[in-house]
This record gives structure tokens, C-alpha cells and sequence, in this order.
């Protein structure tokens, strides 16, 4: 069995930052969305990986490389266009082949190995099996009937209740969705939808069966949802309370400290990961805090925040909180009159502040 990772999207949810960085090399707990990825994989015994990119494909291929940190094979697969899920599957039939595969959207984490699925889908002799999550609140997502232990439907979205069974970003596939894929036409976005080509799949006579996802499951296509998963992995992670070298300084509950990290005059409330290089003074980082290399903070006040490489935060009266900071991002208070707000901000940018009067 192979795998594909489905990496070409462009990431508008997440603009500005995604202008600069390819969404799936966002960081969770300061190692890139992929990262989390791969590494499911490679737990399910898995050794070749296809990834499909788009524009960013130069970055992701810089950033993940060809397998070697993890001790795998990994090819990249080059989508010229974002033409929808099913399109991307085409344009892999090459890496594919004739063999079963493993499809993970790249823009998804999990609480849960990949194990399950692959069992469900060998033990069933199906065509497709689907990684399937019980949601309070379905209208938002795709969704699947199931009737039998096997999926009769699928609805992308539906206006009335049908099915509180959302679907996940994981998927198992024979050689035949391939066939169904050449079968279906352009939706009314002028996408090739994979949900379309698993349908065709069920009217051909294929077997298509389910897994329930147990533990966790985010889409991180919005900033909630990043901030929610980077909490779901630091919650995740093995405790480590670390010694730190930390100068007048209070470090408590579960602690990830690079190389080289500079702490003094701060409490450092877990769970927390800087980074290599990083250097706080005279600040307070709270919990579900992730700071990335070379990050600077002065005089601040973060919790629940995601701060990319070589930020500098300085002398901030309000607390940050819920927020994601791009790389080399410099935030600092001016003490000069005329008070005023200044800002130097890309397309898309939120802000949202409270004034002192």
C-alpha cells in the first residue's frame, strides 16, 4: 500500500500568512502540519509517500524533503491547477499505479493512528473505506448514510439533517476509483469532487465501507481550529517537565525548551514549547502557548497563541491571546506623543484591539 498526501491548497482562510507559507507547513506544537502527517503514516507501517502540491510545491519540498528524516520514500506529484480532490487522485495514478492507497488531506490532524481504517478495509474487501467522525453539528461538512455497516450515500453540506456521520480527510482506495474519477463530470464549481467519484463508485456496484475516527479530528483551515489542534497536540504530547535555565524565573507544568532558549524575569505556565533560540524577558507565556526559533518577547503577556520564527513582541500593555503570528512579525508599544496606532499590514489582515479610553 501507498500513500498520498494532498498538499495543493491554497490556504485563503489563513491570509495573510498563507501568502508567504504553504498552510500545510503551519506549525502545531512548532513542527509543520505535514510533519504530523507523515509521521501517522509511518506509524501504520507505510512506506511510500506521494504528495500532490501546487505553487507552494518548492517549499514543501524544501521543507519535508525526500523521506530521509523519517526513513521513508517520498515523491512529489504536481498539480497544475486546483481542480478539486478527485483531480488530484488522477493526477497520482502514475505514483499509484495499480496498488491500494492510503489519501490524507494535508490541511487535517488527527488524535488517532491510520491503522483502524486500513484493517476495515481489507477485512471488508472493499473499494473505498472512509474515515467518519460523529459531529454535533453536521451542516458544515460533507456527511454519509450508512445503512448496513456500508456507506449508500453521500451528501456534500446538506440543507436538512441526514446523517450526523461528517467526513474526515482519510480515505483507502482501490485501483477502481480511478475508473469512477474518468466517469464523473466537473461539479458546479468546476471541481472534480471525490465524494462524486465514490458515488460513482457505490452505482457501479463497489463496495464502499466506514470507519468511526476515535479521539480527535480538526480541520485547521481556520485560525480557531489551528489554535484547537496546536492545544489537542500539547495536550497530546509526552510530559516532559524539564529543568530549564531560566534567570529569576518561575517554569511550571509540562515544558518543551530548545537550545540556547534565554528566560529571565517571566513565568513560564505549561504546557508551553519555544523553541531553539528563543529569548523571554520580563514576560508571562501561559498555556497552550507555541513559540517558534529565534522568537523574542519582551514586557508581554501571551497565552493560547501560535508565534512563528524570529517574531519580536515588545512591551505590550494588553494580553495576546488566541492569536497566530507570522514569521519576523515585530509588535512593539510606542511611548512617543502623539499616542497613535501605526500599522504596516498585508492583504487580508485582522486586528482587533481595545482602546485605553
Amino acid at each position: 500500500m501507498k500513500a498520498l498526501i494532498l498538499s495543493g491548497g491554497s490556504g485563503s482562510r489563513l491570509r495573510p500568512l498563507t501568502y508567504t507559507n504553504a498552510k500545510q507547513l503551519l506549525p502545531l506544537a512548532n513542527k509543520p502540519i505535514l510533519y504530523h502527517i507523515i509521521e501517522k503514516i509511518v506509524k501504520s507501517g507505510i512506506r511510500d509517500i506521494g504528495i500532490v502540491v501546487g505553487d507552494s510545491r518548492e517549499e514543501v519540498e524544501r521543507t519535508v524533503g525526500h523521506g530521509g528524516r523519517w526513513n521513508v520514500r517520498i515523491s512529489y506529484i504536481h498539480q497544475s491547477m486546483p481542480l478539486g480532490l478527485a483531480h488530484a487522485v488522477k493526477t497520482a495514478s502514475e505514483f499509484i499505479g495499480d496498488e491500494d492507497f492510503l489519501m490524507v488531506l494535508g490541511d487535517n490532524v488527527f488524535g488517532t493512528d491510520f491503522k483502524p481504517l486500513i484493517k476495515n478495509f481489507y477485512d471488508n474487501k472493499a473499494n473505498t473505506s472512509i474515515s467518519l467522525y460523529k459531529a454535533a453539528d453536521p451542516s458544515q461538512f460533507g456527511v454519509a448514510v450508512v445503512e448496513n455497516n456500508r456507506i449508500v450515500k453521500l451528501v456534500e453540506k446538506p440543507k436538512t439533517f441526514i446523517s450526523d456521520l461528517i467526513i474526515t480527510g482519510i480515505y483507502v482506495f482501490d485501483k477502481s476509483i480511478f475508473s469512477a474519477i474518468d466517469i464523473i463530470k466537473p461539479s458546479r464549481r468546476n471541481e472534480l469532487e471525490i465524494t462524486d467519484a465514490i458515488e460513482k463508485q457505490i452505482e457501479m456496484g463497489g463496495k464502499v465501507t466506514f470507519n468511526i475516527l476515535k479521539g480527535w479530528w480538526k480541520d485547521t483551515g481556520k485560525l480557531h481550529d489551528m489554535l484547537e489542534a496546536n492545544r489537542l497536540v500539547l495536550d497530546g504530547m509526552k510530559a516532559e517537565y524539564k529543568a530549564v535555565q531560566a534567570e529569576n524565573s518561575v517554569c511550571t507544568g509540562k515544558l518543551w525548551i530548545g537550545k540556547n532558549v534565554v528566560i529571565k524575569n517571566s513565568n513560564i505556565a505549561g504546557p508551553v514549547i519555544i523553541a531553539d533560540d528563543a529569548i523571554i524577558t520580563n514576560s508571562y507565556i501561559g498555556p497552550y502557548s507555541s513559540i517558534g526559533k529565534a522568537v523574542k518577547i519582551n514586557d508581554c503577556e501571551i497565552d493560547n497563541c501560535i508565534i512563528l520564527e524570529s517574531a519580536f513582541l515588545d512591551g505590550i500593555d494588553r494580553r495576546i491571546s488566541g492569536s497566530l503570528i507570522g514569521k519576523n512579525v515585530v509588535i512593539k508599544s510606542s511611548e512617543k506623543r502623539p499616542y497613535s496606532n501605526i500599522f504596516l499590514l498585508g492583504d487580508n489582515s485582522e486586528i482587533y484591539f481595545k482602546n485605553n479610553y
